[in-house]
């Protein structure tokens, strides 16, 4: 059984996609870029803004910082509002708090937005901790942010065994395999079987009951 369970935020417990769309419009629009697909904004979802701004749009590095600073705006006031939580969330959280399981997310979202976002949904209090890049960081890796988390709870590499990250891109689960922890891609959230598989997912599931069924067994 795993002890330290470190989860994704966006795509792994919320449906993140309605407030970050939103925000992500507005940015886009602001810089006359026609607004794309629903299919073509989902890549908003899981990668720190400025890689989604200056990579993937190919806005300069001022242009990017200016349309991050958009993006804010309106994700603070109403975005960050715009997450519900999948169905069997609480009830996932509720089984492994009671197994006793540490529980952690683990989120490239600026970890105040991150937080909100957990009180607003009403998970915080099942969390010893939410680890997030500070506003100003551009490109965190997320094994930074693992790094972090094990940093907050004690941990050590002795320790790596006995935790597992949880997440729907191939962010999460790539951050997993260079810190040399175990994984679980969800195929609920915004990545695809072939991507988490790719990425070297320890298990993948289909549904949010399948996580406890492997923390558990």
């Amino acid at each position: 059984m795993y002890k330290y369970i470190f989860f994704d935020l966006d795509g792994t417990l919320t449906q993140s996609e309605f407030g970050i769309m939103a925000a992500a419009v507005r940015a886009l629009n602001h810089f006359g870029i026609e607004t794309p697909s629903k299919e073509i904004l989902k890549k908003f979802i899981g990668p720190p803004l400025y890689v989604s701004f200056h990579d993937f749009y190919g806005l300069s590095e001022e242009d990017s910082q200016e349309a991050i600073k958009i993006y804010r705006e309106y994700y603070v006031k109403e975005g960050v509002y715009q997450a519900p939580l999948y169905e069997g969330i609480k009830e996932m959280l509720e089984e492994l708090k009671a197994a006793g399981c540490t529980l952690m997310i683990t989120t490239s979202k600026p970890e105040t937005m991150a937080v909100t976002v957990a009180k607003n949904d009403e998970i915080f209090d099942y969390f010893d901790g939410i680890i997030g890049p500070a506003l100003d960081e551009h490109d965190p890796n997320k094994a930074i942010l693992i790094r972090r988390a094990m940093e907050k709870l004690g941990l050590t590499e002795q320790d790596l065994k006995d935790i597992i990250m949880i997440g729907d891109r191939f962010y999460d689960i790539e951050a997993a395999c260079e810190t040399g922890i175990d994984s679980i891609g969800v195929l609920y959230g915004y990545g695809s079987e072939d991507e988490l598989k790719n990425a070297g997912a320890t298990y993948i599931v289909k549904e949010v009951s399948d996580i406890t069924k492997i923390i558990k067994r």
